[in-house]
Order: C-alpha cells, then structure tokens, then sequence
C-alpha cells in the first residue's frame, strides 16, 4: 500500500494507521450527538457503531481501496494531532465523477484556516494522481462555512436542489460545488 503524506504549514494529511482507530472512532461515534454533525448533513441520522463493527467497516473499506489502486480516506492532523478526515468517493467511477467530503471534528479547530488548506492540498493531490477533470463537494445551504471555504479553494455553485433537506423544521438546499482541471490550473499559476 502506498504511503500517503501530505505536508502543509498548519496540517498534514496521512493514510490511516491501525494505531489511529480508536481514536477515529472515538471522534466519529463518541458520543450520540457530537458538534460536527450538526453541521455534517445532519439531516441523516448519526448511526452509532460500537469500536468492533467500526473496525469490521473500516478493514473492509482498506480491503476494496488497496483493490481499486485507491486510498480515500486520509486523516487531517496538525502538531501531530488528528482533529479529521478528508475522502473522496466516486458519484460515477466509469464517468471519472469524483467527490469530496472533510470533517474537522474538532471544534476548536474550526474557522482556523485548517479545512482550506488540508482542501487545497487535497485537491491538488487528487489532480496530480488521479485521470479526473473535475473535483466536486456537495453540501447543504445550513453550512455556510462550508459554502465559503469551497469558494475560498476555488469551486464553484454548480447546482442547487432548492429545499430538499429538511431538518430542524426548516428546508435547506442542497448544494453542489466542484472545480474542473483548467480552473485548477490557473488557480495554482495566479
């Protein structure tokens, strides 16, 4: 398996390590109703796995990326620190439609700078390693900070499903943001 490491100024990101499960699963499912899933489409239920069937889930995914030539799961980290994750997934793997998703769990980590960067290099890394012209995010109208720090790395609206997520007694929209090759390019050239 390839070993993937990542060096920012702030964070770094890193495949995960055996070592690293308990502490991904403790940020995950340690408890029922954590911060970062209210803004982390909270309109689906978090499902609590206890730590044997997170391990079960987590051994069957390396399983299928190690397969497929793919490691989509890194951690983010900063002072040797884990404070997230960042994945990518295919929408339409035979049509190279890509996505990506991050989570800073840690609460005193956001606003800090921490996402945009560990978005940027990820982006780049994805582009320089993967036969893709575009990298999308899909979020929800109830997180504007995410909104803001897609447009931040460079992406783009691309498609709102106005009032499809209803949660908390509200309709929110979903949103589509993505960033293709060229404009990637010249982003990294500016």
């Amino acid at each position: 398996m390839e070993d993937v490491r990542i060096e920012g100024k702030r964070v770094s990101l890193r495949n995960v390590k055996e070592a690293d499960l308990k502490c991904l699963w403790s940020m995950k499912y340690g408890e029922a109703n954590p911060e970062w899933k209210k803004w982390d489409a909270p309109y689906f239920p978090l499902e609590l796995v206890d730590f044997t069937m997170f391990i079960d889930k987590e051994m069957k995914m390396k399983a299928f990326d190690e397969k497929v030539g793919a490691y989509s799961e890194l951690l983010l980290e900063t002072d040797d620190q884990i404070i997230g994750s960042i994945v990518y997934y295919w929408e339409h793997e035979p049509s190279r439609w890509l996505e990506i998703g991050i989570t800073i769990f840690e609460p005193t980590y956001w606003n800090g700078g921490y996402g945009t960067e560990a978005l940027i290099l990820y982006m780049g890394y994805l582009f320089e390693n993967i036969e893709i012209e575009r990298v999308g995010l899909t979020t929800w109208s109830g997180n504007p900070r995410m909104m803001a720090v897609a447009e931040k790395v460079g992406m783009q609206i691309e498609g709102r499903m106005r009032k499809c997520r209803y949660y908390d007694g509200i309709y929110y929209d979903s949103i589509r943001m993505g960033i293709i090759r060229d404009e990637w390019e010249s982003l990294k050239k500016g």
